[in-house]
């Protein structure tokens, strides 16, 4: 079985077993001699990318269902392994929704923005710093890695500010969000010291302020800028669609610079990919060698994008 048949194998695969298991899977009807066959031709793709840093965001239905879970932890400890540096930024949305209706406040969103008050703030801190990360952080060490969860509190990680959003709505106008934050400054030094001790850091969204406060930010920019700021060789963000469609459904594998900012001119990017994708063409622009946006519906979509010739989304690079 060749490598792209693994990919259809893979995308087809509804196999409900530990997928910790080896005997389960998209590899359990395989024989060894075969077996041997997809990590000979993997071999080119570690070789590539050994002891190169890969950013990944990680949200969507990859976060919410046990067997994405634990073939994305998986696939981040085998990378790991191999002698890739895996970094995770994660998201939260549905679980800090939950988590407002348990304390009884209903989340309030305006131009697709979480409002994001003290008390709502309180909540965001933790379930994202909390809740969230931790699980992540022990089902990667479940499997074999050694996972450190940060915020961007940590370590002076990430600085932020209050954002101030236009409104659309009255030209000229801004929108105050509450503890909404953009990103200042990114201080990598923690990071760099937990790759040097071989760990996967795993980092939440939030960044504190001068006014000593924590912002929540948009997890695709802190994942952009973090790449960026690593000089990253790859950054892979998982979303809950193939990949960016064109105005008809079709999948477009590879975009440019230029040709992101026809599908934004004329709306086929739109809602809530608009800073998904402007944080990976921005990120490609400052240096990160290739930014894939993938479908985390598909089990080990993370080896198949980074250790195959396929892929399993969009390949944007700046030009």
């Amino acid at each position: 079985m060749s490598i792209p048949s693994l990919r259809r194998a893979a995308m087809t695969d509804t196999h409900q077993a530990d997928s910790s298991s080896p005997e389960h899977g998209p590899l359990a009807t395989l024989t060894p001699r075969i077996k041997a066959g997809v990590l000979a031709e993997a071999l080119p793709y570690i070789r590539r990318f050994h002891g190169k840093t890969i950013v990944v965001k990680y949200g969507g239905n990859a976060m919410t269902e046990e067997r994405l879970q634990r073939s994305f932890a998986h696939d981040v400890v085998l990378l790991k392994l191999v002698g890739l540096n895996p970094i995770v930024v994660h998201g939260g949305g549905p679980q800090i929704d939950d988590a407002l209706k348990r304390v009884g406040k209903q989340g309030s969103f305006v131009q697709g923005m979480r409002v994001t008050d003290a008390e709502t703030m309180e909540v965001v801190e933790w379930v994202l710093g909390g809740q969230v990360q931790q699980d992540i952080v022990m089902m990667i060490n479940e499997f074999g890695g050694k996972a450190v969860g940060l915020t961007g509190k940590d370590g002076g990680l990430i600085r932020a500010r209050k954002m101030l959003m236009p409104d659309k709505n009255n030209p000229g106008a801004q929108l105050d969000l509450g503890f909404v934050g953009e990103i200042a400054s990114v201080d990598p030094s923690v990071v760099k010291a937990l790759q040097d001790d071989q760990f996967i850091p795993v980092i939440s969204p939030i960044g504190f302020g001068e006014d000593g406060m924590a912002y929540n930010i948009n997890a695709d920019l802190v994942a952009g800028k973090i790449a960026e700021v690593l000089h990253a060789e790859k950054l892979i963000m998982m979303t809950n669609t193939p990949g960016v469609l064109d105005k008809n459904g079709n999948l477009l594998t590879g975009l440019t610079a230029s040709k992101i900012d026809e599908l934004f001119a004329d709306g086929t990017i739109s809602g809530g990919m608009l800073p998904k994708i402007s944080s990976a063409l921005e990120a490609a622009k400052s240096g990160v060698n290739s930014v894939h946006i993938v479908d985390g519906r598909v089990e080990h979509c993370l080896l198949l994008e980074i250790l195959t010739a396929q892929g399993v989304g969009t390949m944007i690079k700046s030009h």
